[in-house]
């Protein structure tokens, strides 16, 4: 997904920014990120409180064996929902569940 078609599917978000990371695209709304591009999969910010509707649709949760230790590593993103992913009407509440759990999740500003 290019920036474009990501401005037109999270058009509820504003103001919406992009930034490279990862090799991917990190989607951010007023500085905080709220989903992701990698490997070509949009993958949408999620926490204990969000977990279960993403898993009730479909949503596989974002996974990776460490290198070092070779633990499954389970990272706070999950697979967007299929429904949503060409349409922004959709899209919309589970942007903004991703946007509140990664509210939920920030971490302060550390001051120096």
């Amino acid at each position: 997904m290019d920036e474009d078609a990501l401005r037109d599917l999270f058009s509820s978000m504003e103001p919406l920014s992009f930034r490279k990371m990862f090799g991917g695209i990190g989607i951010y709304c007023h500085g905080v990120i709220f989903a992701v591009v990698l490997d070509g999969g949009l993958m949408l910010k999620g926490d204990d409180q969000c977990a279960a509707e993403y898993e009730s649709v479909g949503c596989i949760r974002w996974t990776y064996t460490h290198t070092k230790t070779g633990k499954l590593v389970s990272m706070p993103y999950w697979s967007a929902p299929e429904t949503a992913i060409d349409d922004p009407d959709d899209m919309h509440r589970w942007a903004q569940m991703a946007y509140a759990a990664a509210l939920r999740t920030k971490k302060p500003n550390k001051k120096n």
